[in-house]
């Protein structure tokens, strides 16, 4: 099916990395925002790595990532993909960046996710020239990756490049 990217980027102008996923899953679709899916593991992750209690509305989840200068966003604009399944996609049209880069402060470009690495680095990299880092996906698909993992390198990759301290 073909699937359109319907969610706003959240960023600010003092961000300072970007996060990015491949196209929202169908929950999240559904919801009206990133990673809503109860089972995916990223605002979860985030507390932990973080040590606070981030809350469950948007709102409060805005005011987390602001704290943190943290920006977030997909590759895709559009695709054919089944259900939330990366490994399904076809035809993938990528998310032009430039806005978020050009109005933000942002050096660092995360991707949560094989599928979201290997897409940026093929259809965003050629234009914004910043290397991705990847991060393990924390989505329920990815259940069978230790969550010990997960924590550790978001820790040790996103917490040091978005320190304010």
């Amino acid at each position: 099916m073909l699937v359109f990217h319907t969610l706003d980027p959240i960023y600010f102008n003092d961000s300072k990395v970007l996060i990015l996923g491949s196209m929202p899953s169908l929950k999240s679709r559904e919801l009206g925002f990133y990673y809503a899916h109860p089972k995916n593991r990223f605002w979860t992750t985030l507390e932990k790595v973080y040590n606070t209690k981030i809350g469950n509305s948007k709102e409060e989840k805005i005011v987390f990532l602001k704290t943190n200068k943290i920006a977030l966003f997909d590759v895709l604009q559009s695709c054919e993909i089944s259900s939330s399944s990366d490994s399904s996609i076809k035809n993938p049209v990528a998310n032009d960046l430039s806005t978020i880069l050009n109005n933000s402060s942002i050096t660092t470009i995360f991707t949560t996710g094989r599928k979201a690495y290997t897409l940026y680095k093929k259809f965003c990299y050629p234009n914004t020239k910043i290397e991705a880092i990847y991060l393990p996906s924390t989505s329920a698909a990815n259940c069978p990756k230790n969550i010990d993992d997960i924590l550790f390198s978001y820790y040790k990759k996103i917490k040091e490049k978005t320190d304010t301290k």
